[in-house]
């Protein structure tokens, strides 16, 4: 099986790495293009897939090939490559692009549509993806290998895939600006900048690792470390005199719609 890697950024990268490192498919068997130069040369230094300019022949001969260009690019660069293989699997992790534009502009329903997150590249990604109508059993085993190697990969129906794209897809973002929120805080309560960021760095880490070892609920979790009339209570008292869930439920609610209206 061949798959050719459409685009040779961060996320094709990291997607190769998980690739290679699995041993899912043999190098040989994998390529990669793009159009800028430095990116095909640090492809392969990362990678050890060879990676080309864009070109016909590299289309036509690929069985799988993955989309991992900027959405705005994603039509023009579909129109240059076809036509693809006959019975060739297309997957994309271009964010906001449906199904039926990618059929419209590949020919073909033998596609899956992927929303990957950025954690995807240190192997801790969040990803869920959608078969398109002709997509099979073994396109969708495909997909949850690759995805299953670099974190958590879910089957979903298309239409969850914008609220996908509001929690997952965009919640590295949220959990950096709490971050960034919390080390400041932490500065202005007298810490020097490097310990307060280190020590916001390792809570985040290891909160998230409690919740991944299923220790607790995330209620059973927080109320183990909430004594009555203590520090920890006082600064979720806060949090709650200011929504905080629901300025979270606001801010997801949000990306879910901007998601919908870029996807139209």
């Amino acid at each position: 099986m061949k798959m050719l890697f459409i685009g040779a950024g961060k996320m094709a990268t990291a997607l190769a790495t998980g690739i290679v490192k699995n041993e899912l498919l043999p190098v040989s068997d994998l390529l990669a293009c793009d159009i800028s130069a430095t990116a095909r040369q640090a492809f392969t230094a990362a990678t050890g897939v060879r990676c080309e300019a864009p070109s016909q022949a590299l289309v036509t001969d690929a069985d799988v090939l993955l989309l991992a260009v900027k959405p705005q690019l994603a039509a023009a660069v579909a129109a240059e490559l076809m036509p693809i293989r006959p019975g060739a699997l297309v997957i994309s992790i271009c964010a906001g692009i449906g199904i039926n534009k990618l059929q419209q502009w590949f020919g073909t329903g033998n596609i899956i549509r992927v929303m990957p997150n950025t954690p995807l590249m240190v192997g801790k990604g969040a990803s869920a993806y959608a078969l398109g109508p002709d997509a099979d059993a073994a396109a969708a085993a495909l997909a949850g290998r690759i995805l299953g190697a670099l974190g958590l990969a879910r089957q979903v129906d298309e239409a969850l895939l914008d609220a996908v794209t509001a929690l997952s897809g965009s919640g590295p973002a949220y959990v950096f600006e709490m971050a960034k929120a919390m080390a400041a805080a932490g500065e202005e309560a007298g810490l020097p900048a490097t310990l307060s960021l280190d020590l916001t760095i390792q809570t985040i880490a290891g909160a998230a690792e409690m919740l991944a070892r299923r220790l607790g609920t995330p209620d059973e979790l927080r109320d183990a470390v909430t004594s009555p009339n203590g520090t920890t209570a006082a600064g979720l008292t806060v949090m709650a005199q200011h929504e905080f869930r629901a300025m979270m439920r606001d801010v997801v609610t949000a990306a879910r719609k901007r998601s919908a209206e870029l996807g139209r």
